[in-house]
Parts: structure tokens; C-alpha cells; sequence
């Protein structure tokens, strides 16, 4: 059996992507944040403000840039995991990989961006953007090995 091309690996982890950044979003409105308290983060917004010349002009603009933003980052690590999965390694070992890859590049693009600042967090604020992130990882994850891959 042929191995899919790169163009289709790369479709199905933005698929995969999309529906591991839905369930975190559910789990971060339906979860995470009635426990914490914490606000709706605009971070997807600011660093994507940061890195492309895109600007919100209205508060109702900053909210349709931030879900593009939010959904859009989701694909990066959807395509990250198909990549993983191409390159072998599947499950929790695909999952793991990416993170341990992917999350300090995350934190560190968006601190060199002055969108974060980690120094200033606290444990909690630490806890939930691992956390937030992780559920998103392992739903990617979930819905790439289960669904989107060819069966061998």
C-alpha cells in the first residue's frame, strides 16, 4: 500500500486540527473556565496582529480575527501530529512528541511576540494553558488515528 501524499497527510492533520482546537474551545467554555474565572483569552489575535498585516478595527473585528486566529493555530498542531504519523509514530507516542515539541515553540514565538509572559504567570495560569492545549493535542490526536488515517 502507497503511503499518501504530503499534501493529503498535511489535509487530514488540519482536519484533525480543527476538531481537537472544537473540543478544547468546548472544554475550555464548558470546564475550564467556569472553574477558573478566567476571561476569553485574545492571545490568537494578538500574536497573529503580530506576525501578519492584519488588524481588528472594531471590537466585534478582534473577535472574528481571534476564532480564525484560535482555529487556525489548532491546524498548525493538526499538521504537526499527521507529520508525527507520517513519520511513524502513532497514539500517545505521536501525541506526546508533538507537544513536547510544539508547546515551547508556542510559548516562545508568542513571548518573543510580547503576547505572553510567562515569568509573570502563576501556577494556575501555567496549569491551564498546559491543560487547555493538552485536551487539544490528545482530541487531534484522537480524531487523526481514529478517523482521518488510512487503515494499513
Amino acid at each position: 500500500m502507497r503511503s499518501p501524499s504530503v499534501l493529503a497527510t498535511l489535509t487530514r492533520g488540519v482536519g484533525a486540527g480543527l476538531a481537537g482546537t472544537a473540543v478544547m474551545t468546548a472544554f475550555q467554555r464548558l470546564v475550564e473556565q467556569p472553574l477558573t474565572r478566567r476571561p476569553d483569552s485574545h492571545a490568537p489575535a494578538e500574536v497573529a496582529e503580530a506576525l501578519l498585516p492584519v488588524h481588528s478595527a472594531s471590537p466585534a473585528g478582534r473577535t472574528r480575527l481571534n476564532w480564525v486566529a484560535h482555529f487556525g493555530f489548532g491546524t498548525v498542531w493538526g499538521a504537526g501530529h499527521a507529520l508525527a504519523s507520517r513519520a511513524g509514530l502513532r497514539g500517545q507516542r505521536a501525541v506526546h512528541v508533538v507537544f513536547a515539541l510544539g508547546y515551547p515553540a508556542d510559548v516562545l514565538l508568542a513571548t518573543a511576540l510580547g503576547v505572553y509572559h510567562p515569568g509573570r504567570w502563576s501556577r494556575q495560569d501555567w496549569l491551564v494553558d498546559v491543560l487547555d492545549k493538552y485536551v487539544a493535542l490528545q482530541a487531534t490526536g484522537f480524531v487523526h488515528d481514529r478517523f482521518l488515517v488510512p487503515r494499513r
